[in-house]
């Protein structure tokens, strides 16, 4: 039997998360208010989101007082990024670990500080450091 994976959220469901992730549990008014900062969105809307990834198993619902919910993400920031990633390096890049990191690196301009950090964390997976990263 594969592991239990957890579902691929929509770009909206995201930002939903996203908002889940930074506050914590949170009522739809709450949810609401913060989406509509951005962006044309109804009440009803931010509801019916929320009740469909609460069926999708991305969200848990809690009461809190009367006809009132508090909504979570079931899953942390880091879990739904790497379930993301993993589908995106599978099917955008055959599974290409190499591909995948030229193509982001070539997608935006890398900061040295940045730069740092990722030959940093190449070395915590058993590569050796480059002779160039000691004269930084």
């Amino acid at each position: 039997m594969s592991p239990l994976r957890t579902p691929r959220p929509t770009d909206g469901e995201l930002a939903i998360l996203r908002i889940l992730w930074d506050k914590g549990p949170c009522t739809v008014r709450q949810v609401y208010e913060e989406l509509s900062r951005d962006r044309d969105l109804g009440y009803t809307t931010a509801l019916k989101l929320l009740q469909v990834m609460t069926d999708k198993g991305l969200t848990t619902r809690e009461p809190v007082g009367v006809q009132q919910h508090a909504y979570r993400a079931r899953y942390s920031q880091a879990q739904t990024q790497r379930q993301l990633l993993k589908d995106l390096l599978e099917r955008a890049f055959g599974g290409s670990m190499p591909h995948l990191v030229m193509q982001a690196l070539a997608t935006k301009k890398t900061s040295p500080d940045e730069l740092k950090e990722i030959r940093r964390l190449l070395a915590a997976h058993g590569q050796p450091p480059r002779k160039e990263d000691d004269d930084e």
